[in-house]
C-alpha cells in the first residue's frame, strides 16, 4: 500500500511539472453510479452459530460527483465522491432462513485516481485509463441480529477505464467502469458475538454529464 501511495504521489508531481507550459483544465462530472458487489466471506463465526452460516451483500445505485484537474492534455488527477450508497446483506448458507436485510451500512468512499487520456486535445471521443487509491468508511451500520455492530475501514487499489464524449468545448457525456479493492472486518455483539471478514470485490458502473472549464 505504501508503494501505491508513493506511485500516485509521484505521478501527481510529474504531471504538475509537465504542466508548467500547459493550460490547466478542470472537469466536473455528475451522474449515477451502480455499486455492484461480488462479496465473499470466510463464513460467520460465533458461539452457537451453525457451520456453513454465511451472508451476501447486495448492489446499490447512488449519485456520483467527480472533479478532475488536467495538468496536461493527457494526464489528470480525479477525486471521486458521491452520496454514500446503502449496502444491504442477506443471510445465506445454513442461516438462509433469517432472510434479507440482516445487515445494512452506508459506505463513504472518497477515491483519488491518476488518469491517462488517449487521443488529442479537442477530439470529441477520448478513452482513458486510471489507477489510484480508495478509502472506504462504513457508517450507520445496523443489524437485526445484534445491537452493537462495527465494520472496519478499508484502503485499497482502484483501477478504472472510461470514455469522454464532448458536445462542444464545455459540455459532454462520460461513462466508466472501475474495480475497487474493499475489505472489512465485521464484529456484531448481541446475545452472542458474531465475526466475519467481507471481501466486497465491487465493480462500479457510472454514466453522466460532464462540464469542462
Amino acid at each position: 500500500m505504501k508503494f501505491i501511495l508513493q506511485a500516485t504521489a509521484a505521478a501527481v508531481f510529474a504531471a504538475g511539472g509537465a504542466a508548467q507550459a500547459q493550460t490547466v483544465q478542470n472537469i466536473v462530472k455528475v451522474g449515477a453510479i451502480q455499486y455492484t458487489t461480488n462479496s465473499k466471506t470466510k463464513g460467520i463465526q460465533g458461539i452457537g452459530v451453525p457451520p456453513g452460516a454465511d451472508a451476501e451483500t447486495g448492489d446499490a445505485t447512488t449519485l456520483l460527483l467527480t472533479y478532475e484537474r488536467l495538468f496536461t492534455p493527457e494526464i489528470g488527477v480525479e477525486l471521486i465522491i458521491g452520496v454514500p450508497p446503502k449496502i444491504k446483506a442477506k443471510a445465506t448458507g445454513t442461516v438462509a432462513f433469517l432472510g434479507d436485510d440482516i445487515l445494512s451500512a452506508r459506505n463513504v468512499a472518497p477515491t483519488l485516481i491518476v488518469n491517462y487520456h488517449f487521443g488529442s486535445e479537442g477530439d470529441r471521443l477520448r478513452p482513458y485509463l486510471g489507477a489510484g487509491i480508495n478509502y472506504t468508511k462504513f457508517t450507520s451500520v445496523k443489524s437485526k441480529l445484534a445491537s452493537n455492530v462495527k465494520m472496519s475501514d478499508s484502503t485499497g487499489l482502484v483501477v478504472q477505464a472510461g470514455v469522454d464524449y464532448a458536445f462542444d468545448k464545455n459540455w459532454g457525456l462520460f461513462a466508466s467502469v472501475a474495480r475497487v479493492d474493499t475489505k472489512s472486518k465485521l464484529v456484531a455483539a448481541g446475545t452472542t458475538v458474531l465475526t466475519t471478514e467481507i471481501d466486497f470485490r465491487p465493480v462500479t458502473y457510472a454514466v453522466g454529464l460532464s462540464y469542462r472549464f
